[in-house]
């Protein structure tokens, strides 16, 4: 399966210009603790890098600083890293392991965003593989007992 068959396609999304309050905003009607940040680039949205409610806490309000101060663009990470949607699920665990990253962005083959996968998602992609590959067992076993004749 492909990263872009199975990612979040209903990114929520910001620009480098956004104020943190209002990144705060849209993460909390939305549901979401991040946001992906993209700059507009001929007509598509090309990711250039994710803020977390985490970067806001630990970078922000941590130190004391006054939120109304800063963008969206003074707190997101520093490189982006995302994952082109035709790379495949074991591809995309790979690459947040060795970059020690949570969320990705999916792109496609122009960098425009298509995704968003987390970890979580792929945990519950692969909990559920599990549960289906544990059921083979016991349907063999049950198959087994009906064909045999002896």
């Amino acid at each position: 399966m492909s990263i872009g068959e199975f990612c979040n396609r209903k990114v929520v999304f910001a620009t480098r210009e956004m104020s943190l309050p209002e990144a705060a905003k849209l993460m909390r009607e939305y549901h979401v603790g991040d946001l992906v940040i993209v700059d507009e680039v001929e007509g598509k949205r090309v990711p250039v890098g994710i803020i977390t409610d985490r970067d806001m806490v630990i970078g922000i309000i941590a130190h004391s600083l006054d939120i109304n101060e800063f963008s969206v663009g003074d707190v997101m990470g520093p490189q982006l890293v995302s994952v082109q949607e035709h790379e495949g699920v074991f591809e995309t665990i790979r690459l947040m392991r060795s970059h020690g990253i949570r969320r990705i962005p999916v792109v496609n083959q122009d960098r425009g965003l298509v995704g968003i996968v987390s970890a979580d998602d792929i945990l519950d992609l692969l909990a559920e593989e599990m549960n289906e590959l544990a059921k083979v067992a016991p349907r063999e076993q049950e198959r087994e007992a009906k064909t045999r004749v002896y």
